[in-house]
This record gives structure tokens, C-alpha cells and sequence, in this order.
């Protein structure tokens, strides 16, 4: 995910993670002495992800997943026999927190793997010192398309659960053409956004169909009213809205009002319940987003466990973002057995070799990029509520 306020420092995060990353590209081996290992009777994995500040509705719920992932793999004896310990850090939504927290993580306290940031600034902002580190860190939800890869280097140490932006924007384009029989779709984007623009493009690429409008919104703006009048005026099938949730639910709000019925499609951007509570549940109906889990559309036997467990703990549906989290920490224990190794060099190699992990978002195999190839659910509401998922594989 990438916020405006979370790119303040993203050319210096890039210059910087070009000159740290080590020349070995894809490799694994880096340094004889890179990274840590694990001690004693524990394997210590850090939490860098945004507990507080703009974006925290999404660190937060990975934390849940994270938590309960832990809390499942200790019950069944741990890891090679050693008991998970989650070192938490709160990065603020902020970028340079985000880099703070990964160097304290890697440095001081010698966790051997990292889950998080949740969002692509904050990521991008991290990598520099977990390579220097030479500590892997997987984040949930970081789906910008260069956040594993800088240039043509893949990033040693970075990985994620999640798809990314490309993807999601291509499979909205086959699926309004596709499924909505949609021949004309209206644009409503994020300009000030990375995220946003990334996905109208994939979008705009792909729609076999006319783009007969497309207008724009900044982060943080409350009132659409001229943007959805242009829009109700013109002739199309749907209304496209690359967002996150904050402006994404006044959006579907304001429309609604103005009369506007056509389908809002949008992306994993929206997967947050505060978009309903903005939207208000009445209006969220014939709305569809790309997501990387829902409980309508199971992936495998190992989602209704998933479940269970998680409103046994938390007293509440899961969301995406937590069983992102869920599946990232389980992605890192089979890297782990994988290499019968828990330090930071053995893991690295596990996560770049990782194959037909059966997880709660779906089957996953770590491409060269470092990019899981996976499913992707099309989530639909109707009153607010989940009323349909259709998973569309790769």
C-alpha cells in the first residue's frame, strides 16, 4: 500500500537501498556473517508495522495475524523445537520510523526475520538497513510493482504475501470486460498517490473497452461532488476508483447520494472496515475490490482453522490484512524447516525457494522476484457486507 505522506523520503529510500544492496542480486549467500541466528530456546521475529498515526487501520490488523500465527506454531512445539517470540515495533505510519525500526530490529534486537511494514513507503524506507543487516523481512501488503525489485536487482532480502499493483489493476480490467460485460468504464484516481496511479495504468492498459472519462482527487480531500457530477453526466458501465479506504468511502457515499448506481470497482485499498463506516453500509452495494483473502471463497483446508481461531481470539471476522500477516509468518516457519536452519542467511534461502505453500490466502510459490504467484479473490458487497468472492488465478 503507499500513502503520499509515506513517500516524503522515497528517492533518498531508493538511492540509498541501491548503494546498500549487495551486488549478489538474487542470491542468498551474501556475507558468511550476514544477518543472526537464533539463540537458546527462542526465534525471535520483529514487527515493524504501523500500530499508529494515518495508516494504522492496516498495521494493526496484521499485527492480529501475526500474533495469532505465533500463538498457533507455539501450541504445536514451536519451531525445531524452539518457541516464536514477536519483537514489536510501532513505525507510526511514518517512513523514517519505518527505517528506524528495521535497523533496531536487525541490530539490537537480533531477530532473525521481520514482518512488515505495511505499506510500500514505509517498506521501500526499510530495506536499506535490513540489507545492510542482512535480515529478510516479508511485508503483508506492500504491493507497488518495485518494491522487490530496484532497476533489474532483485532485492536480497525482501519478499511479501501479497500480489502486487500490475496484477490487481489487469485482473479489475479482464473482469469488468470480462465478467460485468462492461464496454465503457469512468476513472475516478488518487493523483497524488503512487499506489493509485500505478493501478489506474494497469488498469487503462488492460480494459478491453473506452475510457470515457477520468478524474481526479487528491489525498485527504472530503468533498467529490464536481468530479462524480462530470461523471454521472457521461455514458459509462463502470466507475473505476484506485483509492484507500479514507477517500474510497466518501466517495461510494457521495455517489450513491447523487444517485450514481452503476458498480464501483476499486482495489485491496478499500479492504478496510472504516470504508463502510464511511461509506455508510446502505451505500456500499454493487461494489467490487480485489482482495487477497475472504472467507466466501476459501483457498484450501487450512482457511476454516484460520478462522475459527481467529474469531475465537479477536471476536470478529478476519480480514485480508490479517491473513496476510497469518500466512507471512507461516511463510517464514517453512523457510525455516525448510533449510533446518532458523538464522537469517538459511531463512533468506527458504523464502526465495518457497514452493506450493498451501496458505489462507491461496496456494503461494516465490517467483525470481521475489513475488508469491498466487490467486486473487474479486470480493462483492451488497448493504456493506461481503455478498459474493470469485477467485481468478493467475
Amino acid at each position: 500500500m503507499k500513502k503520499k505522506i509515506m513517500f516524503l523520503f522515497a528517492s533518498l529510500t531508493l538511492l540509498s537501498a541501491c548503494s546498500a544492496a549487495p551486488s549478489g542480486g538474487n542470491s542468498a549467500g551474501g556475507s558468511a556473517k550476514a544477518g543472526n541466528e537464533s539463540e537458546g530456546d527462542t526465534i525471535k521475529i520483529g514487527l515493524n508495522l504501523e500500530l499508529s498515526g494515518a495508516v494504522a487501520g492496516y498495521g494493526s490488523q496484521e499485527k492480529e495475524g501475526a500474533l495469532l500465527a505465533i500463538e498457533k506454531i507455539n501450541e504445536d512445539g514451536g519451531i525445531l523445537g524452539k518457541q516464536v517470540e514477536a519483537v514489536e515495533k510501532d513505525n507510526k505510519s511514518d517512513n523514517n520510523e519505518a527505517a528506524t525500526s528495521a535497523a533496531n530490529l536487525s541490530t539490537n534486537d537480533k531477530v532473525v526475520a521481520i514482518i512488515g511494514p505495511a505499506t510500500s513507503g514505509a517498506t521501500k524506507a526499510a530495506i536499506p538497513n535490513v540489507t545492510k543487516a542482512g535480515v529478510p523481512m516479508i511485508t503483508p501488503s506492500a504491493t507497488a510493482d518495485e518494491i522487490t525489485v530496484n532497476g533489474d536487482m532483485v532485492q536480497e532480502y525482501v519478499f511479501r504475501s501479497c500480489f502486487q499493483d500490475s496484477f490487481q489493476g489487469v485482473i479489475l480490467a479482464q473482469y469488468a470486460a470480462d465478467t460485468m460485460q462492461a464496454s465503457k468504464a469512468a476513472i475516478l484516481g488518487d493523483n497524488s498517490s503512487d499506489y493509485a496511479k500505478g493501478l489506474s495504468k494497469a488498469f487503462e492498459g488492460e480494459f478491453n473497452g473506452d475510457i470515457v472519462t477520468k478524474e481526479n482527487f487528491t489525498t485527504g480531500d472530503k468533498d467529490f461532488q464536481a468530479q462524480l457530477t462530470k461523471i454521472k453526466n457521461s455514458d459509462y458501465d463502470v466507475l473505476y476508483v484506485p483509492g484507500y479506504y479514507e477517500e474510497a468511502g466518501l466517495i461510494i457515499k457521495q455517489a450513491r447520494e447523487m444517485g450514481i448506481e452503476e458498480p464501483i470497482l476499486g482495489a485491496d485499498g478499500f479492504g478496510d472496515e472504516k470504508m463502510i463506516e464511511l461509506a455508510g453500509a446502505i451505500n456500499v452495494s454493487n461494489v467490487f475490490y480485489t482482495g487477497h483473502f475472504s472467507s466466501l471463497a476459501p483457498a484450501n483446508d487450512t482457511v476454516q482453522p484460520f478462522i475459527d481461531n481467529f474469531k475465537e481470539k479477536y471476536g470478529k471476522e478476519p480480514s485480508t490484512f490479517n491473513a496476510l500477516s497469518y500466512d507471512a509468518m507461516f511463510m517464514i516457519k517453512a523457510a525455516i524447516e525448510a533449510k533446518d536452519s532458523a538464522d537469517s542467511a538459511s531463512i533468506t534461502e527458504g523464502l526465495a525457494t518457497l514452493e506450493d505453500f498451501e496458505g489462507v490466502t491461496g496456494s503461494i510459490t516465490m517467483d525470481e522476484n521475489h513475488n508469491p504467484k498466487k490467486s486473487v479473490v474479486v470480493i462483492g458487497f451488497e448493504d456493506g457486507k461481503e455478498d459474493s468472492a470469485e477467485t481468478i488465478n493467475p
